[in-house]
């Protein structure tokens, strides 16, 4: 008889500093037989849903409700989410399920709650059916693990690399553990510890750094010890204001609690020597746009982390744009989510000149609009198709991403791609879907941290990160926090 599986996701960054909130409207939602159209595709969810048919599951798709990073979320999106999973999974908790699936971010915050994943799971334990059936699951590494979380699942495993391009295979490995599980009979536990530190998502690529330490020390783990399923190493968002905003690690282990804390142990330890090293701050905008100026030859990449897209800043920031324009920047290119100035130039024709408020519009940090005159090059749709199938991008929306309307303007020597959609800036075909080839410009500005390097590695002679007025500044120590347990480095 095959195995009944019960699937659903929820995924949201949540940036806690951030103005507004991130309503229903905000979220591409797909209910029950919706969600089986990705099976196949480049999410973690659209890997599951194949490997299912591989082993033999039966799968009940439940509800999938996900949202670019952004603000906090309204508390009326994880109620309807809870009372869809709830009506939706009834029926068969009432006949027998075998395991139930979760596709998760990890740091998700709503208006009442700092541990959206925890409520959730601890809610689902509440359901009458739901006491011995194994939980497993995928989450971004750059979630905010709790200990709610670690005692309401048995098994999630993290993504692996930053930028994310194991999403998918993520997914896949605590699928296959959960085959495993549903084959022996045997059933994990979880063990968390989180010391105190945090570091701005600069400092969490898995290339190099403490990441990398940390992350060979977790696979090294794995190899030594049988009873370790997974050895989650947990970089954690430095945006969101909650009591466990920070680094943690996670066991996944069907062996003894002693050993598995030494191992825990090992890892704390590795990290609060290595702190320092994740502790990665920007040089200011206008000291680097002089080193560039004039620009060298091949592609100069500017990385903007305080407008990370990514990190749920509202990729309207004016600073790298500002910069271009002041010291006359040849030959220059940034991309500015700015749906107003898209829709006040719908009726502008090609070639046609005119007065254009630009960005500013999106966060209290920046200076306001850049009110420039600007030509006309393009009118566009922003939906295309993702060039790489592997990239942070594909992990969240599968196969294709929408900008809404899209123009393309020239000011001097700086082309300017309008959206009305902030797109985190993890794919190329963001510039070739408008006609635009960006590795033939001198200098681009990208509202990133890390995850743009898959796409931009490859085209960039040079990449320079700066520090521009935003939300997601790598300065952590300029956001206000009250609720993160103290004292924590860098803020202590």
């Amino acid at each position: 008889m095959k195995k009944r599986i019960l699937i659903a996701g929820i995924f949201h960054e949540t940036h806690t500093f951030l103005e507004g909130t991130t309503g229903m409207a905000d979220f591409a939602i797909r209910r029950g037989d919706e969600m089986l159209a990705c099976k196949g595709d480049a999410s973690p969810l659209g890997g599951v849903l194949e490997f299912a048919d591989e082993a033999e599951w039966e799968m009940i798709p439940l509800v999938d409700y996900r949202a670019t990073p952004g603000a906090l979320v309204e508390d009326v999106v994880i109620e309807q989410f809870w009372s869809e999973f709830k009506a939706r999974s009834a029926e068969a908790l009432g006949t027998g399920v075998d395991a139930i699936y979760l596709v998760l971010h990890g740091a998700m915050v709503s208006q009442s709650f700092d541990d959206v994943e925890g409520e959730l799971l601890e809610r689902i334990r509440g359901l009458h059916g739901t006491a011995s059936v194994p939980v497993f699951g995928v989450f971004d590494l750059h979630a905010n693990f709790t200990r709610r979380m670690a005692e309401g699942a048995d098994c999630l495993v993290a993504y692996r690399e930053n930028p994310h391009t194991d999403a998918r295979e993520a997914g896949l490995i605590a699928a296959r553990l959960l085959k495993r599980c549903l084959e022996t009979g045997k059933v994990p536990r979880m063990v968390w510890r989180h010391p105190p530190l945090m570091w701005p998502p600069t400092g969490t690529g898995t290339a190099s750094g403490p990441m990398c330490a940390l992350e060979n020390l977790a696979r090294e783990f794995e190899k030594q010890n049988e009873p370790f399923w997974a050895v989650n190493v947990v970089a954690g968002f430095s945006f969101a204001d909650t009591a466990d905003t920070g680094v943690s690690f996670v066991i996944a282990t069907t062996g003894s609690e002693a050993a598995a804390e030494t191992a825990l142990k090992a890892l704390c330890d590795l990290a609060i020597e290595q702190k320092e090293a994740g502790n990665v701050l920007d040089a200011p905008v206008e000291e680097v746009i002089r080193t560039i100026d004039p620009p060298p030859p091949g592609l100069t990449v500017l990385v903007e982390p305080s407008d990370n897209i990514g990190g749920g800043a509202p990729g309207d920031g004016t600073g790298i744009l500002r910069a271009l324009i002041e010291h006359k920047i040849p030959n220059a290119a940034v991309c500015i989510n700015d749906a107003p100035a898209v829709e006040r130039l719908r009726t502008v024709k090609r070639g046609e000149v005119v007065w254009l408020p630009v960005g500013g519009k999106g966060s209290r940090l920046d200076k306001g609009p850049v009110i420039i005159e600007v030509e006309l090059v393009s009118h566009w749709s922003g939906l295309f198709d993702l060039e790489d199938k592997n990239s942070h991008l594909a992990s969240m929306n599968g196969d294709q991403f929408d900008m809404g309307p899209c123009a393309v303007v020239k000011h001097a020597g700086v082309t300017i791609l309008l959206t009305s959609r902030k797109t985190p800036p993890f794919d190329l075909g963001q510039w070739h879907s408008q006609g635009l080839e960006p590795s033939k410009f001198s200098v681009i500005g990208v509202k990133a941290a890390v995850a743009h390097r898959r796409a931009y590695d490859k085209i960039a002679s040079r990449m320079i990160w700066v520090d521009t007025p935003g939300p997601c500044s790598s300065n952590l120590k300029s956001l206000p926090f009250k609720k993160i347990k103290r004292p924590v480095y860098p803020l202590d």
